[in-house]
């Protein structure tokens, strides 16, 4: 695999009149093309700014991220971001949503659909390309949210917690689905998740943060295939590990 995602010494502070909050500091990391790396660490540390940093969506105050070789100014299509609220609108079909990217960019209608099907087949909601946003599952939604962030061929998916509103099945079913889209497109992922569980479960590394302000703790691999078997004993053990290293951080974690 190839270097695909390089973060180089990122650094984000908040300002206010009267303080200066650092909230990510020297932050570096390396992804090939095809990895999952999940995000965990106390809350409020940073992880979502981080990944807002990398989606262009807020400036950063010192460092450098690059996409394929390409330094990130600013929001582009060579980031897909999906949201734990879903982010969808609520006026449009499931189609028109996964659409939507596709029309700011140009992309002929004729395309566009065509796109919108291969999606909407990819995450299992063909026979609801013409339904509203509101008469979907939690889950149903979070696929299309999925969908409409692949159509736009990123280099890299940003995911926010985009399990953490689902009940314990739905999330369940939702990440061995988010592994089905990975052997089918082998996209670069970057997920943020407080679920210990869900890390162990899908990624091929984690990263373990420190309390803010946030830099890498420990960098840990999962050398098993997947699908794993969440009740092993290497798996138990792993996420064991994972908890006491969190429970250093004096922070209590799902």
């Amino acid at each position: 695999m190839t270097e695909h995602l390089e973060i180089k010494g990122l650094k984000k502070v908040f300002k206010t009149d009267d303080d200066e909050v650092v909230a990510i500091e020297d932050f570096s990391l390396t992804v090939k093309k095809g990895e999952l790396i999940s995000l965990l660490g106390p809350s409020g540390c940073g992880k979502t700014t981080i990944l807002r940093l990398i989606a262009g969506l807020i400036e950063s105050s010192g460092g450098e991220v690059l996409v394929a070789g390409n330094s990130v100014s600013g929001p582009g299509s060579d980031r897909g971001m999906v949201f734990q609220e879903f982010a969808l609108f609520p006026w449009r079909s499931v189609r028109k949503n996964i659409e939507f990217g596709l029309e700011l960019s140009g992309i002929p209608k004729a395309e566009r659909h065509t796109r919108a099907n291969e999606y909407l087949e990819m995450v299992g909601l063909e026979r609801f390309a013409n339904s509203r946003i509101h008469e979907l599952s939690g889950g149903m939604k979070q696929r299309v949210g999925i969908a409409r962030a692949l159509a736009n061929d990123p280099e890299v998916l940003l995911m926010d917690e985009p399990f953490g509103a689902l009940d314990a099945q739905t999330r369940n079913i939702m990440q061995k689905e988010l592994l089905k889209i990975i052997e089918k497109t082998d996209k670069t992922i970057l997920f943020v998740t407080h679920s210990v569980d869900e890390a162990v479960f899908l990624s091929d590394r984690i990263v373990v943060l420190t309390k803010r302000p946030a830099t890498i703790k420990e960098i840990i691999d999962v050398p098993w295939p997947r699908p794993r078997d969440r009740a092993s004993p290497d798996v138990t053990a792993m996420r064991k590990r994972i908890l006491d290293e969190l429970e250093k951080e004096n922070v209590m974690i799902g």
